[in-house]
């Protein structure tokens, strides 16, 4: 898919349509998760500081906060499109497979170019999302072509061609080769794809490694013969936010690990397993990493016993340092349920001595959507008002807010502004706006 988060923002907010999107956190530790083409054209990319793609792409940059439920959403529709032609997928992330369609097998160049123009228009049908697709002997070549096909297009590269190509291109591009091995390379004068496939095998297996080095080799020579399958199930379900100030308390962390908890909670929860594991992920300030785990005797799926597990391992910041990332994952997942003969005892969280402190409040759940304090709206956030139907924040401030009402199916909708305090105006699933 085209860089999907922030085509997915443009496709239900249309206003937002040809317009530098960038998707992520808003704060000074914020990370790009999506940009748009539009974007990208002032050097904006995913993964870069958010801070430093504002600074590139200037006052015209429309930072939007990601919406996981609705990606969520989408993925499923393109992949449930693809599936109606493509039995078996390779999922690799939200917006990428690998398919094997049995029909291609000894299909000419033009066979496969007409199979994936169909493929591509019936992923936009669909969904109103632009799909781009590589095609080629191998899933190495396939990727290659996909992203010289980006965006909006296709590129069918023919086993005529593939040698040349592959031989011109950086070796970095070669899937398997990061950082270090193309560093590596490169102080041995190998730049080139062609250049390291000239190697002897063994040569190229002692630089980079033996099997691994090998297997590089091969898919450098155009060898790839590695089966189309669909992935295993995951083996553990997660969820970590990155706090815009470090915790330095216990309460505070106590806080932030009942909120991962719940988020992991939901993804366990349509996932439809239960976990026996739960693994908790503390970042320090000094981007050094702690985790600690607990195993329970049983899976279970019940939130309030995999929160205290969580809880148990926590480490007070003062003992630890500052912290700046929180996350809960549950592992050893099963879909065999038990439930605890001493459920009080699972449940129980962990007294902090000399601490009293009110409970934290539930996480809202994402379809039991609630308002925020008056005058505590953020742009991106999804509202309804009874008159104007479903819309999203731009800006707030000053007593006021202002809202574009608009959805995937309206075109570009009007924006009006009500005080921050209107009792009209209330806090709506985010799925809506695919309406």
């Amino acid at each position: 898919m085209d860089a999907f988060f922030a085509s997915a923002e443009q496709l239900t907010r249309p206003t937002l349509r040809g317009r530098p999107v960038l998707v992520g956190g808003a704060g000074q530790r914020g990370v790009v998760a999506g940009a748009s083409y539009e974007a990208r054209g002032y050097g904006a990319r995913s993964a870069m500081p958010m801070h430093q793609a504002r600074r590139l792409v200037g006052v015209s940059a429309v930072v939007i906060p990601p919406r996981g439920a609705v990606y969520s959403v989408l993925s499923g529709q393109v992949f449930d499109t693809l599936r109606g032609r493509i039995p078996v997928l390779e999922t690799l992330s939200f917006d990428e497979a690998f398919g094997e369609p049995a029909e291609l097998a000894g299909a000419t160049v033009a066979e496969v170019e007409r199979y994936c123009a169909e493929l591509r228009a019936l992923v936009r049908e669909r969904t109103g999302l632009t799909a781009s697709i590589g095609a080629g002997t191998g899933k190495q070549l396939a990727k290659i072509g996909s992203g010289l096909a980006k965006p909006d297009g296709m590129r069918v590269i023919s086993p005529a061609e593939q040698s040349a190509l592959l031989a011109a291109l950086p070796v970095r591009k070669l899937w398997g080769i990061g950082p270090v091995a193309e560093s590596r390379l490169r102080g041995l004068g190998i730049e080139t794809v062609g250049a390291f496939a000239a190697l002897p095998e063994s040569e190229a297996a002692s630089i980079l490694g033996g099997s691994v080095g090998a297997a590089l080799h091969r898919l450098a020579r155009g060898v790839d013969d590695r089966p189309v399958a669909e992935r295993a199930e995951a083996k553990q379900i997660s969820a970590e936010n990155t706090y815009e100030r470090d915790i330095v308390t216990l309460p505070e962390l106590r806080v932030a690990v009942t909120a991962m908890a719940a988020a992991a909670h939901r993804r366990l929860a349509r996932d439809g397993r239960a976990a026996r594991t739960v693994v908790l992920k503390l970042k320090k300030s000094d981007m050094g990493i702690v985790t600690r785990s607990f195993t329970l005797p049983y899976a279970t799926a019940d939130l309030a016993t995999l929160t205290a597990a969580a809880q148990r391992s926590a480490i007070d910041p003062t003992e630890l340092g500052p912290i700046r990332l929180v996350g809960v994952g549950y592992g050893g997942l099963s879909l065999v349920r038990q439930e605890s003969l001493f459920p009080e005892l699972d449940q129980a969280v962990p007294e902090d001595p000399g601490v009293v402190a009110e409970p934290p409040p539930p996480a809202p759940e994402p379809d039991e959507p609630r308002n925020p304090p008056a005058g505590q709206w953020f742009p991106g956030m999804d509202v309804r008002h009874p008159e104007f139907g479903h819309g999203w924040v731009q800006g707030a401030g000053y007593g006021v807010v202002t809202v574009r009402f608009e959805t995937s199916s309206t075109g570009p909708g009007p924006a009006r502004t009500f005080p921050a305090d209107d009792t009209g105006l209330s806090r709506a699933d985010p799925l809506d706006s695919l309406a």
